[in-house]
């Protein structure tokens, strides 16, 4: 066992570790072969940054040298373990009570994700969950919200609610003019439909937008006007 796993079984903690210690110590309790210490330089001349090694593909972790498929699996399972993560901080899983349980879910299924992507997350009067469907997935700058997917997931579902949500991977998590055009579009459909629009979630890097919360849109039913 290597210093670095022995310190961390001592304190529990990566507080004083480096990112690149942290990374070391992961792929060596997980039981990665090789030169690691290499692997990770290597890793980093190709990603540039502990962010951007997290956010890697499997294939492309696989091409960098040294890096075998078992460092690219323990690698690419990180941040997808932090999406749980931050489902199981929820006070009551599946159940979407307030604007801060709105964020914690929409960050388990998008924090990390280097495309847009945007979900819909069917609720029932309870607000307990009843599906998630990944509606669409775009490039680095956009992602298409169909209504009409959006219309037909919410009465699949049989949902009293929604709560839509999708990410900006490569800016902040503030709402661009089409994303709030959209919301009200996608919001005038589902009432028609007596379906309510809870919120509209967008996530960047570690941060959250409530559209609900600023006032953008009221989840309240508002009719098809």
């Amino acid at each position: 066992m290597s210093h670095l796993q022995q310190q961390f079984l001592r304190e529990k903690s990566f507080e004083g570790y480096s990112d690149s210690s942290v990374l070391e110590t992961l792929l060596a309790a997980s039981g990665v072969r090789g030169d690691i210490p290499a692997m990770i330089t290597s890793l980093y001349d190709s990603f540039g940054s502990f962010k951007g090694i997290l956010e890697a593909r499997p294939e492309q972790l696989l091409q960098v040298p040294h890096v075998t498929e078992k460092a690219a699996t323990m690698i690419a399972m990180i941040a997808p373990l932090a999406r749980v993560w931050e489902r199981c901080n929820m006070v009551t899983p599946n159940q979407i009570c307030n604007a801060r349980e709105s964020q914690a879910y929409a960050k388990s299924l998008l924090m990390g994700e280097r495309t847009e992507r945007f979900y819909v997350i069917a609720l029932n009067a309870q607000c307990r969950v009843l599906g998630v469907r990944r509606i669409s997935e775009g490039s680095l700058s956009e992602v298409s919200a169909y209504p009409r997917i959006v219309a037909e997931t919410a009465l699949n579902y049989n949902a009293h609610s929604v709560i839509i949500c999708h990410n900006h991977p490569g800016g902040t998590c503030a709402p661009s003019s089409e994303d709030l055009a959209s919301t009200l579009q996608l919001q005038r459909i589902l009432n028609s439909m007596g379906i309510l629009v809870l919120d509209h979630i967008i996530v960047a890097n570690n941060n959250t937008y409530s559209m609900a919360q600023h006032g953008d849109i009221d989840f309240r039913m508002t009719g098809a006007a």
